[in-house]
């Protein structure tokens, strides 16, 4: 019986045994899984965790740009890198995928730039050297804005100036296409002080469109009444006011430029906005032309030539300039005034007071009118006057002729007043040529003529005989006997000197010539008292005594 129950315990033990408890289901061996688990499911959280945000860049053109390698850089600090670089829907752009870091999100706001950064050679230098080894990267210069972004444009060019850089942005308007482009300098005498950053051409308005970038404290010298000009590097000219060359900077002289000032004849002006809009003027003449927004416009009716005569010539008072000539020809098909014999060459041109140095509120164009019709009256009137000889450029000259006052007749000319001319310059003494020569046509020409024709016979005559006096002439010096002349005379004159040397006070000639003329002097002392006594008594010579009694005649005794 004590077996029996034994047996029945020990089965139990031994089902007990058979029969796993919980404890003993969980095998050890799945503990590494698990933490595998735990381990990648906290990757995953911090990755996602530390993962930034994720941009799209849109740019032109993606050369330079691989997808896991082309890093994204601020001040050279890594910020991020290209994911992906796909194509737009429409093919015209590349779409770039970028995952920013996680301390990133303050940058990327509304204003914030990118662009690339890879090798270049312009006209500012070289840069990016450093990519030739390491590759192209997107440089991120963030903005100021609190506005967030997540889509931006890369440009291909780096920008002009920071974002938060002190200085002035304005905009300029032109019709010249090609006169600037992205980076041309900003120039004020000479000096550069700002940068182009953007130029577009607007096809509505047919203009370009350039936006301009001044460094402080260079902003301060643009006002309100500034003038830009472009600036070609080298400007010359050769017109009717001479000869003129002007050299900007070494930079603009390769690649051009734009350049500013205040034109003397007006005042300084005050400060401007940013984002003020200005004219951008072909040259310096444009610029200074420009100023002078108020005017009075007369038609000149030319009867002389107009060539030389071009548009922007000066009208000048006695040299002073007061105007411009606008338009060669104007309106040519308008009709003429009545009353005139020809067909006139219409030319518009303008009086400006302001280049007198008036103020622009200080000119009454209704009271200058009226001073220039009374100045009509006795006798203002234009020429064209050249005013360089080289080039034959012409200008317009007003001044007083006094054989013309009160012959003024007032006229129009398509609604235009016109101003009264005369004809000068080339023309006047044209007209004097002319009037020359009529006089020489009304000259009797054929007596003169005549009387020129025996002059030059007897001309011919008298040659003639010069010709046979000159041959006569050369005959008698081919006779040897003039030749032998010149040496028979060298002979007789050397005879003569060695006559003069035996002369002289030395030689025994001159030593005997002087004794005999001492002894012909003491024979004439001697003779002279004998000539005294026969001067006095002829009969001296015959008698002895004067004192005897004269002999008396006797005849011979004979024995």
């Amino acid at each position: 019986m004590s077996d029996a129950p034994r047996g029945d315990a020990a089965s139990e033990q031994d089902l007990h045994r058979a029969k796993p408890s919980p404890q003993a289901r969980f095998s050890p061996i799945w503990i590494v899984p698990i933490v595998a688990i735990l381990i990648g499911a906290w990757l995953v959280y911090d990755n996602y965790r530390s993962r930034g945000p994720q941009v799209t860049l849109v740019m032109a053109n993606a050369e330079g740009i691989e997808a896991g390698s082309t890093l994204i850089k601020t001040r050279n600090v890594q910020v991020g890198r290209v994911e992906r670089v796909n194509l737009s829907e429409d093919l015209s752009t590349a779409v770039i995928t970028a995952r920013m870091s996680p301390d990133t999100e303050a940058m990327l706001v509304e204003d914030s730039r990118f662009w690339v950064v890879k090798p270049r050679v312009g006209r500012e230098g070289i840069s990016g050297l450093g990519t030739v080894l390491s590759g192209a990267f997107i440089q991120l210069e963030p903005g100021g804005s609190d506005i967030t972004a997540r889509e931006f444009r890369v440009s291909d060019q780096p920008p002009i100036a920071p974002a938060g850089a002190a200085g002035l942005r304005i905009n300029l308007i032109s019709q010249l296409g090609n006169s600037l482009r992205v980076g041309d300098p900003v120039t004020y005498q000479g000096y550069t002080v700002g940068r182009v950053e953007d130029a577009t051409f607007n096809a509505q308005t047919r203009r370009m469109q350039h936006r301009i970038f001044i460094e402080a404290p260079y902003d301060t010298l643009v006002t309100d009444s500034t003038r830009f000009w472009s600036a070609s590097g080298i400007d010359l000219r050769l017109d009717s006011e001479g000869f003129r060359v002007n050299v900007e900077s070494f930079e603009a002289l390769l690649g051009g430029g734009v350049t500013f000032g205040v034109p003397e004849d007006l005042p300084l002006g005050g400060p401007v906005e940013p984002d003020v809009t200005f004219n951008l003027y072909p040259d310096e003449d444009s610029a200074r032309q420009g100023t002078f927004n108020r005017y009075l416009e007369y038609v000149l009716l030319v009867d002389d030539s107009v060539r030389g005569l071009s548009r922007g010539a000066p009208v000048e008072f006695r040299g002073v300039r007061i105007g411009t000539v606008a338009a060669v020809p104007w309106n040519f098909n308008a009709p003429q005034p009545e009353g005139r014999a020809g067909f006139s060459i219409p030319v518009l041109i303008r009086i400006e007071p302001q280049r007198l140095g008036i103020e622009n509120q200080d000119v009454d164009l209704a009271e200058w009118r009226e001073r220039f019709d009374r100045l009509f009256g006795v006798g203002l009137r234009a020429s064209l006057k050249s005013g360089n000889l080289l080039t034959g450029a012409l200008f317009v000259d007003l001044n007083f002729n006094s054989d013309l006052a009160g012959q003024h007749v007032a006229e129009t000319f398509a609604e235009q007043t016109v101003f009264p001319t005369v004809s000068g310059g080339f023309a006047l003494i044209e007209a004097q040529v002319t009037d020359l020569l009529a006089k020489l046509n009304d000259l009797e020409i054929e007596p003169l003529l005549a009387g020129l024709d025996r002059n030059l016979a007897a001309s011919e005559a008298m040659l003639s005989e010069v010709r046979d006096l000159s041959s006569s002439l050369q005959g008698l010096l081919d006779d040897p006997g003039i030749r032998e002349v010149p040496a028979n005379l060298n002979a007789t004159l050397a005879e003569l000197r060695d006559t003069l040397q035996g002369l002289s006070p030395g030689s025994a000639a001159y030593q005997e010539l002087t004794g005999a003329v001492e002894r012909l002097e003491r024979l004439m002392r001697d003779i002279q008292p004998v000539a005294r006594t026969l001067s006095d008594n002829p009969r001296a010579l015959l008698f002895d005594s004067l004192e005897t009694e004269d002999p008396m005649p006797r005849a011979p005794r004979r024995d």
